[in-house]
């Protein structure tokens, strides 16, 4: 139990800084490039680049190279899972 706790712990960490959580947020519905996050969130290159760095070191996103571009993926579905509940909690009507 405590190792799950501390893997717990962690993932917390990663997604409670806002810029990782909103890039989770996009990349929730599909891939995107390095490019379209720097759009979607009207933010520069090098940040994006730092938190990305930050969710992979995490295992939380998955890179693929397409030439000079760089997509990113979620790893798996824990993030969709919290981000739905996230979502419901703070965004939905009540």
């Amino acid at each position: 139990m405590r190792r799950n706790a501390r893997k717990a712990s962690r993932f917390l960490k990663a997604i409670s800084h806002e810029g990782r959580l909103m890039i989770l947020c996009h990349l929730a519905s599909g891939e995107k490039s390095v490019t379209e996050l720097e759009e979607l969130l009207a933010i520069r290159h090098p940040a994006v680049s730092q938190q990305l760095s930050r969710l992979r070191l995490e295992g939380l996103v998955t890179p693929r190279r397409d030439g000079k571009t760089v997509y990113y993926s979620l790893t798996d579905d824990r993030p969709r899972q919290v981000i739905e509940v996230l979502y419901e909690l703070f965004c939905s009507e009540p």
